[in-house]
């Protein structure tokens, strides 16, 4: 049976394709078989990346993350492969090791893999078979082993078959391939807020039980969050920000003016205003349904054990068990 501790469980708070997506990258963790994680901007797949490599054998060892759209492309190759002393202008003195060497005996985090340009697609497909890399300048090729987890938001079979990424790198960094759903398709979003809730309520020194407001949670629920979990954790970091002193409710006050009225745009729910026949909005949903659901679900993921769903409900056990009695009367 797969841990039911590990750092990816500890993610978990109850969605089904993301359990999925976990349970597949589980199995394969401590193989020498490569992890394309595919998923819209913002989804958390460096944050699943990381949860990876430390539910693995090699969680002791380095975790070397390279945005491949982020560094500049005259400095990709001596930050990816190292360089010598004096091995062009600008190198620096005493060499350099580079991120790929760096990795040896952890992990690898390819982030944005698709935006990686063709010419070092083609040096780190070398890498890849060789299993070892030659520096900037040097002569003699360093042998160097690492775990392989890639990111991107592209479909990569498709610009493969454009000829904007190579084919056969393609073939060997997509060993198992998992999807991570985006926040619109998941199932835990209530569970999910409550704990980047108290994550935060810990990072900023606040109450821990900050709880939304009824009206606002079912608005949050059902608008579609084009930024994904990238964006709900920005929102409620600033909304925390902004209460005062013995506040520990959010409500529409405490919300960045662009969100308010995107959420009170009849199309941010994903139908146009006035449709008939339109199935109701997760609008409609109350406080009491929401929350109820989270609990459900928190204690389905949690297989009935009550700390662990407390936990992923970023709520106290006595607030668990208290819930739970006001629905049985």
């Amino acid at each position: 049976a797969a841990p039911t501790q590990d750092a990816l469980a500890l993610l978990d708070t109850g969605d089904a394709r993301w359990r999925t997506a976990a349970d597949k990258a589980r199995r394969v963790v401590a193989k020498p078989i490569p992890v394309l994680i595919q998923g819209e901007s913002g989804v958390g797949k460096e944050v699943f990346a990381r949860a990876l490599h430390a539910s693995g054998p090699r969680c002791d060892a380095p975790f070397v993350a390279i945005n491949c759209a982020a560094i500049p492309e005259n400095l990709i190759e001596s930050e990816l492969f190292g360089h010598v002393a004096g091995a062009f202008t600008g190198a620096r003195k005493e060499g350099h090791l580079g991120r790929l060497r760096e990795a040896h005996g952890g992990t690898l985090f390819l982030d944005e893999i698709g935006d990686m340009p063709l010419a070092l697609q083609t040096r780190l497909l070398r890498v890849l078979q060789e299993r070892s890399v030659t520096p900037v300048g040097a002569s003699k090729a360093v042998p160097v082993d690492f775990a392989l987890v890639c990111a991107t938001h592209n479909q990569l079979m498709q610009a493969a078959e454009q000829g904007r990424f190579r084919q056969d790198l393609y073939y060997r960094i997509n060993g198992l391939t998992v999807q991570l759903p985006a926040l619109r398709e998941r199932s835990d979003f209530v569970a999910l807020l409550r704990r980047l809730l108290s994550d935060l309520a810990t990072e900023q020194g606040l109450p821990v039980d900050v709880e939304v407001a009824p009206d606002l949670l079912a608005r949050l629920a059902a608008y579609s969050w084009p930024g994904n979990l990238r964006q709900l954790a920005s929102v409620l970091r600033t909304a925390c920000a902004m209460l005062v002193e013995g506040e520990d409710t959010l409500r529409w006050e405490h919300m960045p003016d662009d969100l308010v009225q995107a959420l009170e745009a009849p199309l941010a729910f994903g139908h146009p205003p006035d449709t008939p026949d339109t199935p109701t909005a997760p609008a409609a949903l109350s406080l009491q349904q929401l929350s109820t659901a989270a609990i459900d679900q928190a204690l389905q993921a949690a297989r009935g054990n009550m700390s662990q769903a407390a936990r992923q409900l970023g709520i106290s056990r006595q607030t668990l068990y208290r819930k739970l009695a006001a629905r049985a009367h």
